[in-house]
């Protein structure tokens, strides 16, 4: 799909109030924008209609979780690129949680969550074993800060 909605301040608002908290209810929504309920609820029902709003879900605080490590790699590419293929590949590898391809160096970033070190080492082989990649560099994330959650 090639066609962008169009927003106004009023979408983008409530566009913010949702991603800080999506079960927020629709009366708190209505007053922090200056409306109704009832538009509210039409601009949202919009919003998912266009596809602006493509699904609600879950932030999980692995920190409160007992164990696990959360890692980031980044992938340098040999020459020969299928970047399909190796979204392809990634995807493959349960242990990935999503996958950021880069303009400039490196030229992807993969964001990995492993029971322990033994798993991370399995999974940064694993990725290294994919045949277009030409090197990895592994980080392990020490804590978390996100905008909104």
């Amino acid at each position: 799909m090639t066609d962008q909605a169009i927003l106004d301040d009023t979408d983008r608002a409530i566009l913010d109030l949702l991603r800080e908290n999506a079960r927020r209810p629709l009366r708190e929504i209505a007053t922090a924008v200056g409306l109704t309920v009832a538009p509210v609820q039409r601009r949202i029902a919009r919003l998912e209609r266009v596809g602006v709003i493509e699904r609600y879900t879950v932030q999980i605080n692995h920190g409160r979780i007992a164990t696990g490590i959360e890692a980031m790699t980044e992938l340098q590419f040999t020459d020969d690129l299928d970047l399909a293929q190796i979204m392809e590949f990634v995807a493959q590898i349960p242990e990935v949680e999503e996958v950021l391809t880069l303009a400039g160096d490196p030229d992807a970033l993969v964001r990995i969550r492993v029971e322990g070190v033994e798993d991370l080492r399995r999974v940064v082989s694993s990725l290294r074993s994919g045949g277009a990649v030409a090197s990895t560099k592994t980080l392990v994330v020490l804590e978390q800060w996100t905008r909104f959650g």
